[in-house]
């Protein structure tokens, strides 16, 4: 019989039993618990763990508590300034005064502006009362009802840096500062539900997941703004499952702690928008102010949205590299505001029509970033890396915004002329292909003469290529080193020193004392080395005045000139005027050592600046978020010479400009008063100033090889197409004639006979400065009035006779060699010592015997080829 087993199912139907399906449901049902129990207490733990994580970065402060401002200095409103009283409303919108504003607020009435500073302004919360009439400042009254000379407007922004481990540029804004189109662009394009969701777009991410798994290309943003935003405050930009389940973690963290508009004000000051430079530009503050130069709230609908469609790649849609992309991804936002009825159709179409009006992209002339750059080396060392990484400073500057766009506009110029002179150099047969080319480098130093403060700096042709700052680097300084040698010279004769030269003459140095122009061997360190400069482009010039020397730049001169005061004594000058680098030797007289532009800019206020020394400045002053004073900064300032020196040497400066190897700034349109000096050696240089700035350019090579062209071709034409911008500008357009100190005496000089000028000279005239008692007594018409101001003409000697004493460093004996020696540079030839010349008699020295034939030249008249 038969026997019928049972397995728990129907044998007929094959069916499981209802037992057996009630424990395989309970044993699924406990895996199903025990999953969602694991899955609860990972996601619990990650969960906490992350809200640790954002809390820690919330109890550290801000989120965006680093950021410095970096601010220009303040811009002075004098009376007499050809300003409007819209023009000074518009200085202080820019600067951020509104109707209540903490910085400050303003009434505009027609020709009158009242200005009330506010409680966060730079200065205190006296205000004022400017009135102007046909655009020309009449008056300026205090609230007290005095009378004011000028008064100062809040400063400008320059910029906004982050201080955290990359180089960020951004600017803060509120939500209430957004412009409401900028928040409709961004969502329509980036998240259209943002103000709905709970941070997390189910479905986008749904449908991203499915298109990365079917393309295997992980390239579908199906993050929301929260998303985004995390990720950029927490994490790195890499996709991977991980990384993307945390920041859904952080997400929630975020959406839980702040509401909608605070998280889009993070979103829009986090938000990355390219690069500027070496800097990133992140925020849509600091990219309104980089792509269209305003601030934020006056961008329009169209620039709305080329911002917002810009978040997509900044690289790819960059609007200065790639503007056809950049127009086509705007056209696109506007199409998706429509779509969500931010805008209506013609709006989008209006906007669509316009073109790309970008700021200009010459990021010099905005934000000056190589002098940004020093501002932030001086703090980092002032105040320190902790300091300024953990603060949210207000760093006040001496920068001039205006004379900054000046500069770099003149720089722009400039240099497209140098590069054609570099072409011109390299060019070849046709057909053949010229070598490789090295383009120079640039740097322009604009100073005040009488505070000392930096007010423009460009420290090369293009930041974003290269951030070496040509502003700082030492250079060898070349001719604008000379009038250091003459300045010694006018200060020895002050301090009772005569100054004596091989021809037996001795005296106080006037600018008509007699310089010997030929090739001379020079001897130093006791003996034991020599050196022979030479005049590669003018040639020797025999024997000169100091003015002709000094105005075209003679080298064989300069140096007996610095042997007749002594090396040590003119070297001793030049460091205490701040070129450290200075020794006493023969060739410091022309510039062999190396300083910076921005040691030679303020070298210069010697003699801009009645003989004090100015040590350049930046920094003003230091203050935190609630305006309190971090550091105030105080310039340094030193009498390194006479008051009267200074001007006599200034007095040769202007010859150069006028008649000399700077004569062609003359030429090319800049006519006010200014006194200036070239300088060539491997590298071109000019040095210039007026009665309110000083502007120092430099032309070189970073690999230090010659240019190979003149200061007065590569430099002079930059120096004076700033300084033609800079006196078109309000503060720096009364230009005045340079005023002598008490002491001084003017007179007009017949350059042929070196004698007072009278009705009868031919009209070849000089103006020269004196010191008083030492300029010639007699016309060109006159014979001498006496024997020994006959021999004092004669000998080269300065009218009135110092005291007969020993300078302190004896100079060494001149030593003539042959001329057709082969020139050695400006090396010192350590192997020439030959025998000393026979010296001239008395009647050689009056009738010119004694002398070989090719060396009789007559008093050089004023018309050399520029130096």
């Amino acid at each position: 019989m038969p026997v019928k087993l049972k397995y728990g199912s129907n044998a007929r139907t094959g069916t499981k039993s209802p037992a057996l399906e009630s424990r395989l449901l309970r044993i699924a049902l406990v895996a199903l618990l025990a999953i969602l129990i694991v899955g609860c207490s990972v996601f619990t733990y990650f969960y906490y763990h992350y809200q640790h994580v954002v809390d820690d970065r919330i109890r550290s402060g801000p989120f965006f508590a680093s950021v410095s401002q970096i601010y220009a200095a303040p811009r002075e409103v004098r009376a007499g300034q050809k300003l409007s009283a819209a023009t000074i409303a518009a200085d202080l919108r820019q600067a951020g005064y509104n109707t209540n504003s903490q910085l400050g607020t303003y009434q505009l009435n027609a020709d009158n502006i009242f200005i009330k500073p506010g409680p966060e302004s730079y200065h205190n919360t006296d205000g004022a009362t400017i009135n102007t009439t046909d655009g020309v400042v009449q008056s300026i009254t205090a609230e007290n009802g005095v009378s004011l000379s000028a008064y100062e407007l809040e400063p400008q922004l320059i910029t906004a840096l982050s201080e955290d481990n990359n180089r960020t540029k951004r600017r803060l804004v509120s939500y209430n500062e957004i412009p409401p189109r900028m928040v409709q662009a961004v969502t329509a394009i980036e998240d259209r539900d943002f103000f709905n969701h709970g941070g997390i777009n189910y479905m986008r991410i749904a449908k991203c997941a499915f298109s990365d798994l079917v393309t295997h290309h992980r390239t579908c943003g199906g993050s929301t703004l929260t998303q985004q935003l995390a990720k950029n405050l927490f994490l790195s930009p890499e996709k991977r499952i991980k990384r993307k389940m945390i920041e859904i973690l952080i997400t929630f963290q975020l959406e839980a702690r702040f509401n909608k508009k605070q998280i889009f004000e993070m979103y829009a000051n986090e938000i990355n928008l390219g690069q500027r430079g070496s800097y990133a530009i992140n925020g849509f503050g600091e990219a309104a102010q980089t792509f269209f130069g305003k601030p934020l709230q006056q961008l329009d609908l169209a620039e709305c949205a080329l911002l917002a469609g810009t978040i997509q790649s900044p690289t790819r849609l960059n609007p200065y590299r790639h503007p056809e992309r950049a127009m086509a991804r705007r056209n696109v936002v506007l199409d998706s505001m429509v779509e969500t009825g931010a805008i209506t159709a013609s709006e989008a179409e209006r906007a669509k029509a316009e073109p790309l009006r970008l700021a200009p992209p010459n990021i010099d002339a905005s934000e000056a970033p190589y002098f940004v750059d020093l501002v932030h080396d001086q703090l980092v060392k002032r105040i320190g890396d902790q300091d300024l990484a953990h603060q949210s400073l207000r760093i006040y500057t001496s920068l001039d915004p205006e004379l900054q766009r000046a500069a770099s506009e003149a720089v722009e110029i400039g240099m497209k002329k140098v590069d054609e002179l570099v072409l011109k150099q390299h060019s070849t047969p046709k057909g053949e292909e010229p070598g490789p080319i090295t383009y120079p480098q640039v740097s322009l130093i604009a100073l005040n003469p009488h505070t000392g403060q930096i007010l423009a700096l460009v420290g090369g042709r293009n930041y974003g290529l290269s951030q070496l700052n040509h502003a700082v680097s030492q250079r060898p300084t070349g001719s604008i080193f000379k009038p250091f040698v003459y300045a010694a010279a006018y200060n020895s004769s002050l301090n009772g020193l005569s100054l004596s030269n091989e021809n037996g003459g001795s005296g106080v140095f006037t600018a008509l004392t007699q310089l010997n122009d030929e090739e001379t061997t020079f001897t130093y360190d006791n003996g034991r080395q020599t050196y022979t400069p030479k005049n590669k482009i003018s040639g020797y010039k025999g024997d000169v005045t100091a003015a002709y020397a000094l105005a075209h730049s003679l080298n064989a001169a300069t140096v007996e000139l610095a042997q007749m005061v002594g090396f040590d004594n003119v070297a001793a000058l030049a460091r205490s005027a701040g070129i450290t680098n200075a020794r006493g030797t023969p060739s410091v007289a022309i510039g062999t050592y190396n300083a910076t532009p921005i040691d030679m800019a303020g070298a210069y206020t010697v003699f801009a600046n009645n003989g004090v020394h100015l040590t350049p400045w930046m920094l003003a002053s230091v203050r935190n978020a609630s305006g309190d004073v971090v550091s105030d900064y105080s310039p340094e300032a030193k009498q390194v010479m006479d008051p009267r020196a200074a001007y006599l040497t200034q007095s040769l400066l202007e010859g150069v400009m006028n008649y000399g190897t700077a004569a062609a700034a003359r030429g090319h349109g800049f006519t006010a008063p200014a006194a200036g000096k070239t300088g060539t050696s491997h590298d071109a240089w000019f040095a210039g100033y007026t009665s309110n700035l000083i502007c120092i350019v430099w032309v070189g090579n970073d690999d230090y090889t010659d240019i190979k062209m003149e200061g007065a071709h590569a430099a002079e034409p930059i120096w004076t197409e700033f300084m033609k911008r800079a006196i078109l500008l309000p503060q720096y357009s009364d230009v005045k004639a340079f005023m002598p100190p008490a002491g001084i005496t003017t007179a007009r000089i017949d350059k042929t006979s070196n004698l007072l000028a009278d009705a009868s000279c031919p009209g070849n005239i000089l103006y020269a400065a004196f010191l008083d008692g030492t300029a010639p007594t007699n016309t060109c018409s006159q014979m001498s009035e006496s024997p020994q101001n006959f021999i004092q003409k004669i000998l080269g000697l300065g009218g009135k006779s110092a005291p007969d004493t020993t300078t302190p460093n004896t100079p060494a004996p001149i030593v003539r060699v042959n001329p057709n020696t082969p020139p050695d540079g400006n090396a010192p030839d350590t192997n020439q010592n030959p025998a000393a010349p026979k010296k001239k008699n008395f009647f050689q020295k009056i009738f010119g015997g004694g002398k070989d034939k090719d060396k009789q030249q007559p008093q050089p008249q004023p018309t050399p080829p520029p130096q």
